[in-house]
């Protein structure tokens, strides 16, 4: 029996990497990430499939700028044994590693972004993890309506 997808949002700075370098490599392993809740998003909840919000954050309009999904399981990220990587992880090692990651895959650039600033107006996303003081997670789930609505918008 194949469970529901679940929805999720991606941040990433797009100085560093943005959805139209995911449109150009057509999917990318989402590295790096070194929160514990988030890589436990990707190593347990994540599943192939699922719908992504890509949002640019840290630039000039903050928003929602595409859709991704999900296009592997969960694997250990290889940037936490690189001493030379900025996400090298000394505690970590090949047979028990910390870190976590999904490959995620183009799937369309909005013609327009859902900015942050429209996305706090809209009623229907009130609620959104996102939006909420202090949240400052990497990967996060969102509800379907919310992907719905931004999806829509």
């Amino acid at each position: 029996m194949k469970s529901e997808s679940r929805y999720w949002l991606v941040k990433s700075e797009p100085s560093s990497y943005s959805i139209d370098d995911l449109k150009v490599d057509k999917k990318t392993s989402w590295t790096g990430v070194r929160n514990y809740t988030a890589r436990n998003f990707m190593r347990d909840a994540m599943k192939q499939g699922d719908p992504v919000l890509f949002y640019h954050s840290s630039c000039p309009v903050p928003g929602v700028y595409g859709i991704a999904k999900v296009v592997s399981k969960s694997y250990p990220d290889p940037t936490q044994f690189d001493p030379a990587s900025p996400y090298y992880d000394p505690k970590a090692t090949e047979e028990k590693p910390i870190w976590y990651l999904v490959d995620i895959g183009f799937v369309a650039k909005l013609k327009d972004p859902v900015t942050l600033d429209a996305m706090k107006k809209d009623k229907r996303l009130q609620n959104m993890t996102l939006l909420q003081r202090g949240n400052r997670l990497s990967v996060m789930e969102v509800r379907a309506n919310e992907f719905v609505a931004i999806e829509s918008s």
